[in-house]
């Protein structure tokens, strides 16, 4: 139980007591700087079931706390504010038994076991700084849902079949001669994507041709030959043409291993891939057993329905008139799958804020076919991410390459660290890793620490920046912090139990003290910029306290101890909150 709980618990006993009423609510805020106290009780509230004056029921309270609680050193109030002041005695206590506890901030097991979808790319093109997005959010939302004691399984969906991954196919046919990505040294999904790219140019060079002849250009864009043969190639995937269904294996399976190394870069993982042209029939039985239910409706044209307007949605088709399946039909079919592949409580799918409606009717539908589980499914909707230089387009080639961003964050990294001549006596190899840590460090915190509903704005330099709210900045400070640790060649473990508390020293362990709830915020929100933002917070706590005081240069033995192990505590709670970032802390910098 935390100090707000035991409070809460003992305001409520100090009413009782004192004015035989029971307290509807009790409500806390941090003290204001300009007031002495630890957390402040607002006593406003009360003031509608007790009939005295603000200061006199602050008084009452506050006396009695004192009285009742050795914790609690004084008291003062300030109009409707009761500010408590704790006794340096329960933060010593309290970081006696965080600093050496290895899982300061994580929660035990709680039964639950939840699977989160991110990624889920196209094989037609490799990973963008879209993809980068999703893929850190889902990542980090992963790692944090286990720290708040979730059984997490990751996974994505790869969309390997349709006419997109056709038009690459069929491009490569025409125009590849053969080539490879061992023949050409390209990454597999790079390749691939090439003729992604080559299709749309001569597809609009065929419908501008059409257009000369007289079309129109909707009859042009439809009758363009280079489609319909694309068209074609489905139809023979789809009936399991041998050679077709060769090539997009070999295809596929470049774009796969490109995959792979990329996801090998950001440091990220999955437990489990989903294809598409496996699940992509799944559901049909699930149609087939709503519409006995009544659950779904058949229209003239013998295609299925749902009607959701008195949901406030609308109309939504589950099957074509031909029988075949829409996205929501192989989405409502997979949902059942994972489950019954892995027995988990609820899903997490990572998604841009453009399906927002889509994955509302999805959710809506699963709990009205009677999935108890499907009250645990969650959206990650995100932004989208710009660049100063606009807008991104896969077809045209004008997407930013995640390898590519990688590498140049990697670059910047290196150039602004020589800039600031801070790696004497590195090895060549040790300044590349380290450029790696950093940029990579760079890359996420600056994507993850904004609120993932928000769209943002990505600009590279302003993210390497060693000052500010930067991955680098707090990469640095962890790095001060091992170096502390490192010129500290005596024993500084003994817990310490008689000290006094100076104020830097107090509001350094008051922030490390939110950790454990800023975890379990995060979760329940699916937010790791809360993790992000909590560690700049402490970062900057831990700075002013390192300015400010005197840590391996002061004469009192006991006051050297205890400041190199708030040092090193706060070093601990970096790396961990980094961790479930998916970042790095280097030892030195």
């Amino acid at each position: 139980m935390n100090v707000q709980d035991t409070l809460s618990v003992q305001v409520k006993e100090a009413v009782k007591s004192i004015f035989n009423v029971e307290p509807e609510t009790v409500e806390f805020q941090p003290t204001r700087k300009d007031f002495e106290g630890d957390i402040t009780l607002v006593v406003f509230p009360m003031l509608r079931q007790i009939k005295t004056s603000p200061v006199k029921l602050g008084e009452a309270i506050g006396a009695y706390l004192v009285e009742n609680n050795k914790e609690i050193k004084k008291y003062n109030v300030v109009q409707g504010f009761l500010n408590i002041v704790l006794d340096d005695q329960y933060y010593l206590d309290f970081f006696r038994n965080m600093k050496d506890n290895p899982d300061f901030g994580k929660n035990s097991k709680d039964g639950e076991s939840i699977m989160v979808e991110y990624s889920s790319p196209n094989t037609n093109k490799p990973l963008h700084l879209g993809h980068i997005r999703n893929v850190l959010l889902g990542y980090s939302v992963s790692e944090i849902l286990k720290a708040a004691g979730k059984e997490v399984y990751k996974t994505q969906i790869i969309n390997d079949r349709g006419i997109h991954i056709c038009k690459s196919m069929l491009a490569w046919q025409r125009f590849g001669n053969g080539e490879t990505p061992d023949s050409s040294g390209l990454k597999g999904d790079k390749l691939v994507g090439n003729y992604y790219v080559k299709f749309d140019k001569a597809y609009k060079e065929e419908v501008s041709y059409l257009v000369a002849q007289g079309k129109s250009e909707e009859e042009a864009k439809a009758e363009a030959p280079i489609l319909k043969d694309a068209q074609e190639m489905l139809r023979k995937w789809e009936a399991g043409d041998a050679e077709v269904v060769k090539l997009w294996k070999t295809m596929n399976q470049w774009v796969y291993d490109g995959f792979e190394e990329t996801y090998d870069k950001l440091g990220v993982d999955f437990d489990k891939n989903y294809y598409e042209s496996n699940t992509y029939l799944l559901g049909k039985d699930v149609v087939a057993e709503g519409l006995e239910k009544g659950i779904f409706y058949r229209k003239d044209d013998g295609s299925v329905w749902i009607d959701l307007t008195d949901e406030g949605l609308d109309e939504k088709i589950v099957l074509r008139s031909d029988g075949t399946a829409v996205y929501m039909t192989q989405d409502i079919g997979t949902a059942i799958q994972r489950v019954q592949d892995f027995h988990i409580n609820g899903m997490v799918y990572t998604v841009g804020n453009e399906q927002d409606y889509h994955f509302k009717v999805l959710f809506l539908i699963l709990k009205k076919l009677g999935y108890e589980w499907a009250e645990n499914l969650y959206h990650l909707s995100y932004g989208m991410v710009d660049l100063p230089s606009g807008k991104m387009k896969s077809r045209e080639g004008t997407v930013v390459d995640a390898d590519d961003l990688v590498e140049e964050m990697v670059k910047t990294a290196g150039e602004i660290s020589e800039e600031l001549g801070k790696l004497d006596g590195y090895s060549k190899e040790e300044k590349e890793e380290l450029y790696r840590v950093i940029g990579l460090g760079a890359l996420k915190y600056y994507i993850l620490k904004v609120d993932p509903r928000k769209r943002i704005l990505f600009n590279p330099e302003e993210s390497v920046d060693f000052q500010g709210n930067t991955g680098p900045f707090i990469q640095y400070t962890y790095a001060r912090i091992q170096s502390i640790l490192r010129k500290a060649e005596f024993d500084y473990s003994e817990a310490i139990t008689d000290y006094t508390l100076n104020e830097k020293e107090k509001e350094l362990i008051k922030q490390l003290q939110l950790y454990p709830e800023t975890v379990m915020l995060a979760a329940d929100n699916h937010s790791p910029a809360l993790v992000a933002n909590y560690t700049y917070d402490l970062v900057k706590e831990f700075n002013s306290f390192y300015q400010n005081v005197t840590i391996l240069g002061t004469e009192d033995e006991t006051e050297k101890k205890f400041r190199v192990q708030l040092s090193k505590a706060v070093g601990d709670v970096i790396k961990s909150s980094f961790s479930l970032l998916g970042i790095l802390v280097p030892e030195r910098m």
